[in-house]
């Protein structure tokens, strides 16, 4: 079979091509992170949108009612949980040097990690670098501390920004694209686009919930073993959470972790209920959550999380089921295309087609 230099190098482009899309993806990481977030945050919100656009308001109307109560609701929730939660954080970074020094002495029920393992040494040889100056080294820390806080501030505003235009400007975009698309293919392609709104609105809304109710289980089991620090603890587990399938995992051991600080009760106590929840989860709630937006095969989620992972790290593992389920609808959408098509052209098809429906 010879190959025509036409296909050689149609297939030549599209590497390149594919290349250039995944390098452009690991050198904007930052910035598609948070186009991305601010991209489902409008999904999650935009239903609320569409409940007050269907009373007869205007979007941009509609817009800054949703928008004016998710400030309120942030609001409250902030007078709410704020206060105690920088208390706990003060106190657990009052308290973590003592943590620590019981840990590199060996004593506490942490200690036998360092009397068994030599976890400190191992960590400090990882660590350490040689001297720059006591000034230089003593600065460091503040520079570091204030520039994460002047990114978070930053990024924050950004996203806020991203999902206010977007949910502004989404319908005006989607006709844009739309009237760019030949007559013959409209419908196949609104039907497409379709498909993966409700296909990522159905994961994002679902994990968005699932993440939370997490963070609610783990913190009241913090709170009711005695495990101190239960809302920093219970907040790092609605972020974490976030994550599919790995999220959960990564939750349940360090929060193991953290109890067998206070006992090797609390510890199993926590375990326990943070497995058994993430098994009833798993089976029911999410697929209950996502309905029928999502219908991927366990094999399909995993595939897709560890390649989305190696190409775009945290945003990839978020990205990863969105992208496979837009995938499915998309290929679902061709192949159905294809049959229409074979029952429209063939009589013998197009029989068979109305026999079997």
């Amino acid at each position: 079979m010879t190959l025509r230099l036409r296909t050689v190098l149609i297939g030549l482009g599209i590497v390149l091509g594919v290349l250039a899309v995944l390098e452009f993806v690991v050198q904007a990481q930052k910035g598609l992170t948070l186009i991305a977030i601010a991209l489902f945050l409008a999904i999650a919100i935009n239903p609320g949108v569409e409940f007050f656009q269907r009373r007869g308001l205007g979007r941009g109307t509609a817009v800054g009612i949703v928008s004016g109560l998710a400030v309120v609701a942030f609001g409250l929730l902030g007078l709410v949980f704020v206060p105690p939660l920088a208390t706990q954080v003060s106190h657990l970074a009052t308290a973590l040097p003592a943590m620590v020094d019981d840990l590199i002495k060996g004593h506490g029920p942490l200690g036998f990690l360092e009397r068994r393992y030599h976890v400190v040494e191992s960590i400090r040889d990882a660590t350490r670098k040689p001297p720059t100056g006591a000034l230089s080294g003593a600065a460091t820390p503040a520079f570091g501390i204030a520039k994460g806080v002047a990114t978070t501030l930053t990024g924050t505003v950004i996203i806020a920004f991203l999902t206010l235009f977007m949910l502004l400007e989404g319908p005006e975009w989607r006709r844009r694209v739309s009237d760019l698309i030949p007559e013959r293919h409209r419908l196949p392609a609104e039907r497409i686009g379709a498909g993966v709104y409700r296909s990522v609105r159905g994961f994002v809304t679902g994990n968005l919930l699932a993440s939370f109710l997490a963070g609610v289980v783990a913190t009241v089991t913090l709170l009711v073993v005695g495990v101190p620090y239960a809302l920093p603890l219970g907040l790092f587990t609605v972020i974490v959470e976030l994550i599919p399938y790995i999220g959960p995992a990564v939750v349940t051991v360090l929060l193991s972790l953290v109890a067998l600080t206070e006992s090797p009760l609390a510890a199993a106590i926590v375990f326990v209920v943070l497995l058994v929840y993430h098994l009833v989860e798993g089976h029911t709630l999410r697929p209950l959550i996502y309905g029928r937006a999502l219908k991927l095969s366990a094999l399909a989620v995993l595939v897709a999380i560890i390649l989305c992972t190696e190409v775009a790290g945290i945003l990839g593992s978020l990205a990863a089921i969105p992208i496979a389920g837009s995938v499915q609808v998309i290929v679902n959408e061709l192949l159905a295309e294809r049959d229409r098509r074979r029952a429209g052209g063939d009589p013998a098809a197009r029989q068979a087609t109305e026999v079997g429906g």
